[in-house]
């Protein structure tokens, strides 16, 4: 093998590779690299929507390049991407920046980067182990980027102080005044409190219990990151915070900028395995903000080594067909200036972005006279590409003061803000022009002023003021369960609707949500055809305790006069686990027969004991009463919800003392299941 190879326009370099890869993910790998050769970057959706798999997923979807898209660099900038993996990133950062410089372990995931971003004639990728690679590396990178990677610091440099001795090898390489951009998760992420497992183990609560139990990878705490940057001699360093996670990023946060109340409500992020759900996170993530904890308990970190940037926001609206996909950022150097910005995420939607400027003019034309403000905007034709900047107004959101009508059960309060609502954007409704999406969060309220802050879908044609209120309200409760307590009644009666118009106004949401999608399957229904499960605690519990009580079993003697069930009993810890049982009762002379019903579950019992007094009983019908039929020779398939096992002691040879044991694995089945089991099986004792 040769220490250069070309792929399209990109140079591999290999003169310290090793010749093996210590890092892969077995047939997944090759799966992306055939991906990756014979598609196009434009048909990685449809294999992603194809496939359901999370490896597709995490490694070929765009929405990775959130992460890094909104940092700003030009052609003058030089990145070093530690660990570019599949290059999930390397693109986006090579679309920005002048030069990008990459570091892989692993030779098939540099070729899998390589064949993907084969048109850049700026990325060059080196193969092999870092600290062999890190010597010949140049000391002048603007930007050093460890998406993902800081928390390999053991593997990648082991020592005692892996962390540090990671970041006092990367700053030489910056240049004056540049950053190292590290991406990880928060050991102390709320969504490993609520049952999400840990990342790279797999396993629940590792972070939270300090890696008790070892393992190679590492997360931190916001001060524990801090403690790691203070021992190297950082002397300045900033975070920010991205949600979901860093991963699957749509919002990032910042010191300066915080969420608000009911803002944080996406919070279903099982991509890779099945999770718990041990509490409602949005209510969690309620009471954090309120507390000004948002910091402590995000799910991950971004943190900058080096200055910070003047964006305090950012939302990403890209999880859309392509001609919507847009950047939303707020920013400004100090509080004195701050700016509310929207950007095109592509060539496409650059016509969306310059729509919103003349939708603004329309609406202010038609609300003119009346109470409802359209904050202003201006369009900025920028030599790369356009933007639209809005006013930044402060306020609080509509959404937010119902909710307290909600909290304190003021049920009047509500519907005066309602009615108020409803004037106020019904005001001149035969105007040929109408926002589509006025919902109560896109509202912001400073005393009698109502803005309207967002217009992004703004319609040339009349659009009846009771389907937008009713749009609101729709939208209203899905984001939040605990707004059911809502009367859905008294607002369909302030609008003159009835439950077939509403239907039908629910019909046009869902083909509107189609509209902004387009062909594109959101990230949530890919989250679902990838099929991991979500385990709710209360359903968890509730299910375990009626398997429990189906579990239990009853015990019937017959002394000559049939059973009874007022002397029947049930047996405690018999039930050894799950499906293991054990009985060894002592029987009465007087007993003739003694029936045992395993379960109140239709059932496969399998018997691996069954004596009296130390003998076999057979499985026949000369010694035992059955409701169900033998598959097999000791197994017994009960298409009832209540088996019964009935044993003929006068068949049994006695001793006055007589000891009866049955030990038995008891499989709940479906009572179709079990009774399809039943039809097959020809013996009926």
């Amino acid at each position: 093998m040769g220490d250069r190879e070309k792929i399209g326009k990109i140079v591999l370099d290999y003169s310290r590779y090793r010749g093996e890869d210590l890092y892969c993910d077995g047939e997944v790998e090759d799966e992306l690299l055939q991906i990756v050769k014979e598609r196009s970057a434009l048909e990685y959706a449809e294999v992603i929507e194809q496939r359901g798999s999370w490896p597709i997923l995490y490694h070929l979807s765009p929405l990775r390049e959130n992460i890094v898209d909104w940092i700003p660099m030009d052609k003058s900038t030089r990145v070093l991407e530690v660990g570019s993996g599949c290059g999930a990133i390397t693109g986006a950062l090579a679309r920005k920046a002048g030069s990008v410089t990459c570091v892989e372990l692993s030779k098939k995931r540099s070729l899998i980067n390589a064949y993907r971003h084969s048109e850049c004639d700026n990325v060059r990728i080196h193969v092999g182990n870092f600290k062999d690679i890190e010597p010949d590396l140049p000391g002048d990178f603007d930007y050093i980027c460890l998406i993902g990677v800081f928390e390999y610091g053991q593997s990648y440099i082991g020592g005692k102080t892996p962390y540090q001795d990671f970041l006092r090898i990367l700053m030489p390489h910056l240049a004056p005044g540049g950053r190292i951009v590290i991406a990880i998760e928060n050991k102390y992420g709320l969504k490993y409190f609520a049952g999400c497992r840990e990342d790279h183990l797999g396993t629940w609560f590792s972070g939270i219990e300090n890696y008790a139990d070892g393992g190679g990878v590492r997360t931190f705490s916001k001060r524990g990151l801090e403690r790691i940057f203070e021992s190297c001699g950082v002397k300045e360093s900033h975070f920010y915070y991205p949600y979901p996670d860093y991963k699957f990023m749509t919002a990032l946060y910042s010191d300066s900028y915080q969420p608000g109340r009911g803002e944080l409500s996406n919070n279903l992020r099982n991509f890779d395995r099945d999770r718990m759900l041990l509490f409602d996170e949005k209510n969690a993530f309620d009471g954090i903000v309120e507390d000004g904890l948002f910091p402590v308990f995000a799910n991950s970190f971004l943190a900058v080594i080096g200055k910070g940037f003047d964006k305090r926001y950012v939302k990403y609206s890209n999880d859309r067909a392509p001609e919507y996909a847009i950047r939303t950022e707020i920013g400004g150097p100090s509080d004195k200036y701050v700016s509310v910005r929207k950007f095109p995420m592509n060539q496409e939607a650059a016509e969306h972005i310059r729509a919103m400027e003349a939708a603004c003019r329309k609406l202010q034309e038609r609300y003119q006279g009346g109470k409802l403000e359209i904050n202003r905007c201006k369009l900025v034709e920028d030599a790369e590409q356009p933007y639209i900047e809005f006013e930044f107004v402060r306020g609080t959101p509509l959404s937010e003061l119902m909710d307290r009508c909600l909290e304190e059960e003021d049920s009047e309060g509500f519907q005066r803000l309602f009615k108020e609502y409803l004037e106020r954007i019904g005001y001149n409704s035969e105007c040929p022009v109408a926002d589509y999406d006025p919902i109560f969060s896109n509202i912001l309220v400073d005393g009698d002023r109502w803005i309207l802050i967002d217009y992004e879908w703004t319609f040339g044609r009349q659009v009846d003021t009771r389907e937008l209120a009713f749009r609101a309200v729709y939208c209203y409760l899905l984001e939040d369960e605990k707004r059911n307590k809502l009367n859905l009644d008294s607002i369909l009666s302030e609008l003159n609707m009835n439950e077939e118009e509403a239907e039908e106004f629910r019909k046009q949401e869902r083909n509107f949500q189609n509209y902004v999608s387009g062909d594109h399957m959101v990230l949530a229904l890919v989250r679902e055809a990838i099929g991991n499960k979500v385990y709710g605690l209360r359903d968890y519990m509730e299910k375990y305790r009626k398997a429990q009580s189906l579990r239990r079993i009853q015990i019937y003697e017959d002394r000559g006069n049939g059973y009874r069930e007022e002397e029947s009993r049930m047996v405690p810890g018999a039930c050894e686990d799950e499906k293991t049982a054990q009985l060894e009762l002592t029987v009465d002379k007087d007993v003739k027969m003694i029936r045992i019903d395993p379960a109140f579950h239709s059932c496969a019992v399998r018997i691996e004991e069954l004596t009296f007094n130390g003998e076999d009983i057979p499985l026949d019908k000369k010694h035992l009463l059955l409701n169900g039929r033998i598959a097999k020779p000791s197994t017994i398939i009960f298409p009832t919800d209540d088996p019964i096992i009935s044993i003929l002691l006068d068949k049994l040879p006695r001793t006055g003392e007589d000891r009866l044991l049955i030990r038995m694995e008891i499989e709940f089945l479906p009572l179709n299941i079990a009774q399809e089991l039943c039809d097959s099986v020809k013996k009926l004792l």
